[in-house]
C-alpha cells in the first residue's frame, strides 16, 4: 500500500481509537498526526484551538457529538445525512486547514 513507515497508520489508528476515534476527536487528531507529522500533544493542543474547545473537551462524547453536529464533520451516527463521508471529510479538511487526497481528487472529478 505504498512506501514508508508500514506501522504508520495503524500506530495512528490504535492512538485515535484511545481518543474515542469519532465519537470524539480521536480521527480528527490522528489527521493532524498524519498530515502534519504532529506528536499527539501538539495535534491534540491544534484542534482545541480549531473546535474552541479546552483540550478535556475532546473526548467528552456528548460535548463532541454537539460540535461534530455543527461543524459537520460526521459522527457515528450523524444527525444529519448531508454530513456523511465526503462531505464530512471536505468538512474536516476546510476546518483542520489540511490536504486530505480523497477530497483533492473528488473535487477534481466533480468539477472536470
Amino acid at each position: 500500500m505504498g512506501t514508508g513507515d508500514s506501522h504508520g497508520v495503524a500506530i495512528a489508528q490504535i492512538v485515535s481509537a484511545c481518543m474515542g476515534g469519532i465519537r470524539t476527536a480521536g480521527d480528527l487528531v490522528a489527521w493532524m498526526q498524519l498530515t502534519r507529522r504532529m506528536r499527539i500533544d501538539k495535534a491534540k493542543e491544534y484542534v482545541a484551538k480549531k473546535l474552541n474547545l479546552n483540550l478535556q473537551n475532546l473526548t467528552d462524547e456528548t460535548i463532541m457529538s454537539k460540535v461534530r453536529s455543527e461543524n459537520g464533520i460526521g459522527s457515528v451516527i450523524p444527525d444529519h445525512v448531508e454530513y456523511m463521508g465526503m462531505a464530512a471529510k471536505s468538512n474536516i479538511s476546510r476546518l483542520l486547514d489540511i490536504t486530505i487526497h480523497s477530497v483533492e481528487l473528488y473535487k477534481r472529478h466533480l468539477h472536470g
